[in-house]
């Protein structure tokens, strides 16, 4: 069964925040839109295989490895609720004690 994706305000603003620094580091935004493409392709994926991603543990959230990137997420009934979109080159800790 497909389900719908939707991304909290916060994971939202944390995507548009990575495609931001992009353009502003290239000087250029197609980097940018090749990345948001794969983020859209895995949203898509998710939908279909929402089990895909490995389980955290925590509160039933999964972790999805997307390039440089960490979709933190939760299925709920009909829809999977992306929580974060995490640059896993930022300091780990602040992720573990964000989802305690």
């Amino acid at each position: 069964m497909v389900k719908s994706v939707i991304l909290t305000l916060e994971a939202d603003v944390e995507r548009k925040q990575i495609l931001q620094y992009w353009n502003e580091r290239n000087h250029s935004n197609n980097y940018s839109k090749k990345l948001d493409k794969v983020f859209r392709a895995n949203f898509n994926m998710l939908a279909s295989f929402p089990k895909m991603g490995k389980s955290l543990g925590i509160n039933d959230l999964r972790v999805l490895v997307v390039k440089d990137y960490l979709f933190v997420y939760r299925e709920i009934e009909e829809f999977v609720e992306i929580i974060s979109i995490w640059d896993s080159r930022r300091d780990p800790n602040k992720l573990k004690t964000r989802f305690k």
